[in-house]
């Protein structure tokens, strides 16, 4: 199992790179244009970097010397990303990940704004459905809450 740590500044392009493979094998080819553009904005290293220095939470996992997976915990209440390199995928790392952000969470409840296809991971994280399926600015998602504790 790799090594979960904090991120560094370092770690940025290889966190971004992990979240665009992961992002364009299994959600992009579901999106049109804006959608692919949004994300690509979001999981820039630049964009990482700022959401870094505010009150974002965002570990890695580390194998080998290299960054195979990555969460980021927004505000204490809200998962905002959630990536494993696809070639380390199903290795029990996204939920290593999502075990390590918990005693982060400062809220009662936990919200993340789930690609479709990463529902069924996030039903097994124990979270439930919460309000029809969603869209914001091309990205499409399934809202959905978990308790925090």
């Amino acid at each position: 199992m790799p090594k979960i740590r904090p991120a560094h500044a370092d770690d940025l392009p290889a966190i971004s790179a992990v979240c665009l493979a992961a992002f364009n094998a299994a959600v992009a080819p579901s999106l049109g244009a804006a959608g692919i553009a949004t994300f690509v904005s979001v999981a820039a290293a630049e964009a990482f970097g700022a959401r870094l220095q505010g009150d974002n939470h965002i570990l890695v996992a580390e194998q080998d010397g290299h960054i195979v997976g990555m969460i980021e915990l927004k505000e204490g209440r809200h998962l905002a990303m959630l990536f494993v390199d696809p070639a380390c995928q199903g290795q029990g790392i996204g939920h290593a990940l999502f075990e390590a952000v918990l005693p982060q969470v400062r809220e009662p409840v936990l919200s993340v704004r789930a690609s479709l296809n990463a529902v069924p991971t996030y039903l097994r994280y124990g979270f439930v459905l919460d309000g029809d399926v969603g869209e914001f600015n091309g990205l499409v998602y399934q809202q959905m809450v978990r308790a925090a504790a």
